[in-house]
């Protein structure tokens, strides 16, 4: 079973809340660091290993910095994420841009950083050449269709709008190859969350397969398989973590098997986490405002699914605790709330939880990735502050909180400062 613990106590908490007032979510530097490290001990048998962080699940500066001094690169899907991985001090081959119907200033950047290109469909080779150049490597995004049965966060890969079939992957191969272009890799993303072993091993299969075809039908050897992410955390408090050992034990047995006897004993291995990385090293933080008493019990707090948006958006569970009622018996049930507009604005329904008063504390566990991240201003909601516990104790502030006048600025009216 999962422990579920917060890095600080209740006294600890207060003196934080009196300099960075609630909301906010705040990062374990010590933890992101263990999870990157765990991830690399369980693929140290590869020729090479980079996890290519997925800059999406938190796009902060800071944190892409820290796992970037682990040896992680980043994974990027946009103009703003391929800035944000260059001023964090990711450089070049770094880099990858994973391309998602993608505008022609995101290709020139990506090019001008020296970046790997992966391209998610044939027709892009056309636009990228015309619009940016091409690459002196690139990689191709693999839909595998009905081979894997895909879950409720990414979907069905055969109703997925990313990647190329099987016969547009060896085709695309085949053109980017007569272009001229001599180094490759090859990429797929089929699994969010996953908790099965088995489910990454038939990905490396999968792939493996895919590898050695390449080499037998075009002569292109890839430099690297990106297995993608995936790597499911535990959410639950009764779920066990996931065996990272045991995933990169059995794809390295694959390896020997498929990728060895075939030549492709260089052949670098790269995943791109996002939440297996930080997730279970965020929590989000508010102060209890409000009381409701109707056909429920309600308690509202000062944040809400703008700050959070993963129970609304999937129904997801998010562990509560109440800041020095750890171990109080959970004999109360609530509907923990949020202000916005929307009746979906619950952090938790229905939840066991102990006697909750006005001004507690609440820790929301597990959002340090695709927390605030999915930030929005809907209903004029503002983002909250970012903070990150270092190693030794001290807190730093690596997002201020968003204020009324950051809002208005991008708003032209009669009377604005806009122009």
């Amino acid at each position: 079973m999962a422990k579920k613990s917060f890095p600080l106590n209740k006294e600890q908490l207060q003196e934080i809340v009196k300099k960075y007032p609630t909301p906010f979510h705040i990062y374990d530097e010590h933890a992101i660091r263990e999870n990157i490290r765990a991830l690399q001990k369980a693929f140290a048998w590869a020729p090479s290993f980079r996890e290519q962080f997925a800059v999406k699940a938190l796009p902060n500066p800071r944190i892409v910095q820290l796992l970037h001094e682990e040896g992680a690169g980043t994974d990027c899907s946009s103009l703003a994420e391929l800035l944000l991985s260059d001023i964090a001090g990711v450089k070049g081959e770094e880099i990858l841009l994973t391309s998602n119907d993608t505008p022609a200033d995101e290709f020139q950047k990506a090019i001008e950083l020296g970046a790997i290109i992966n391209l998610d469909d044939i027709s892009h080779i056309e636009y990228l050449e015309k619009n940016a150049g091409l690459p002196n490597i690139i990689c191709f995004r693999y839909n595998p269709g009905d081979l894997i049965e895909g879950n409720d966060i990414i979907g069905k890969p055969t109703e997925a709008k990313y990647g190329l079939t099987r016969e547009q992957l060896f085709e695309a191969y085949k053109i980017a190859k007569e272009k001229g272009i001599k180094r490759f890799g090859l990429h797929t993303m089929v699994a969010s969350n996953e908790r099965r072993t088995e489910a990454f091993l038939f990905t490396a299969k999968l792939m493996f397969t895919l590898a050695v075809e390449l080499k037998e039908k075009l002569g292109i050897e890839v430099e690297f398989v990106n297995l993608g992410g995936g790597f499911g955390i535990p959410y639950l408090p009764e779920q066990e973590p996931l065996n990272l050992m045991e995933i990169g034990e059995g794809i390295h047995k694959l390896y020997d098997e498929m990728m060895v006897p075939a030549g492709l004993n260089k052949t670098g291995i790269m995943t791109e986490s996002g939440r297996a990385m930080t997730g279970p090293a965020g929590w989000l933080v508010s102060t209890v405002l409000h009381e409701k008493k109707t056909y429920k019990d309600y308690i509202g707090l000062d944040s809400c699914m703008a700050n959070l948006m993963r129970p609304a958006l999937y129904g997801a569970y998010h562990h509560i605790t109440i800041a020095g009622k750890e171990n109080d018996p959970c004999d109360h049930l609530y509907d923990i709330t949020g202000s916005l507009c929307e009746n979906n604005d619950k952090f938790a329904i229905d939840r066991k939880l102990p006697k909750i008063d006005i001004g507690d504390l609440v820790i929301i566990h597990d959002t340090g990735a695709h927390g605030s991240a999915m930030g929005f201003n809907y209903n004029g909601k503002l983002w909250c502050a970012e903070l990150l516990l270092r190693e030794d104790g001290s807190i730093e502030l690596i997002r201020r909180a968003q204020t009324i006048d950051d809002y208005f600025a991008t708003l032209k009216y009669p009377g604005s400062l806009v122009k």
